[in-house]
């Protein structure tokens, strides 16, 4: 029986994502593997993250997914669509939420958004705004800096803040009244990247509308949950390098209970 829903990240950033769905599927199990070992994926090529990518689903489907979240937007411009075609479970992306939430925000549709070097140069956001609205104005940036520095646990708040100016510098003259955190570390970061531009620009996360999306699917494929009594979801956290960023972000992130393990992809 297909009972959990599988949340793989190149690290800690898709903990964004299945906090999100966490809340909106309280009954729901989550199966999360970060790749943290080989994290950041974004200055990749696009067949080793093809293949990373391909690893840790390989490794969850041992567990008998029922869907898959993909909430690594680097693996989700470059791989989506393959899996989507070959997989026999709904496989479902975060960039096409995230592009969808920014423009139920937007006033002026100028949009701004972030990522890594591989999101980036993909153009799927661009693309995926210009889908749902041809006359969206996309202003793109990458900013490589930001991943390793949620990745290290953010300690130093002084520093984070200067990583976080820099990187930004070149959007402050531009005319955006929305931006999107193209990347699922990114939120970790939302009150020193709101600093930064100011409460101008609304801040748009994939996390909520990528887990409404999920939740749609499931409920039309009657693959929702249903439990009787006080029985608690069992949430599993799996990491391929040392599991005590991990487990520092989850402890102060997530209120549902977890277990979390170190795993070898055989690499």
């Amino acid at each position: 029986m297909k009972n959990h829903i599988g949340v793989i990240d190149s690290g800690v950033g898709g903990l964004t994502v299945a906090k999100e769905i966490m809340r909106q599927l309280p009954r729901e199990s989550i199966y999360y593997f970060g790749d943290t070992a080989r994290c950041p994926y974004g200055p990749r090529p696009k067949e080793e993250v093809k293949a990373y990518t391909l690893q840790m689903i390989r490794f969850l489907d041992q567990f008998h997914l029922k869907a898959l979240v993909i909430a690594c937007n680097t693996a989700t411009a470059v791989v989506l669509k393959e899996i989507e075609q070959e997989s026999p479970i709904p496989v479902i992306g975060v960039i096409d939420p995230g592009a969808r939430a920014a423009l139920k925000e937007t006033k002026t549709g100028k949009v701004g958004v972030i990522g890594t070097i591989g999101t980036i140069r993909s153009g799927a956001y661009e693309k995926a705004l210009n889908r749902l609205n041809p006359k969206a104005e996309v202003y793109s940036l990458a900013c490589p800096k930001l991943v390793p520095l949620v990745e290290s646990g953010i300690h130093d708040k002084e520093y984070a803040f200067r990583i976080v100016q820099e990187s930004l510098q070149p959007l402050q003259d531009l005319p955006i009244d929305t931006l999107i955190l193209g990347c699922t570390h990114y939120p970790f970061l939302t009150d020193i990247i709101g600093k930064v531009l100011g409460e101008r620009v609304k801040l748009i996360s994939s996390a909520e509308e990528t887990a409404l999306e999920l939740s749609t699917v499931l409920y039309y494929r009657g693959l929702l949950r249903e439990r009787e009594g006080n029985e608690k979801p069992k949430h599993k956290l799996f990491v391929s390098g040392d599991p005590t960023v991990m487990d520092e972000m989850a402890s102060t992130f997530i209120t549902d209970s977890y277990r979390i393990f170190q795993a070898d992809l055989g690499n």
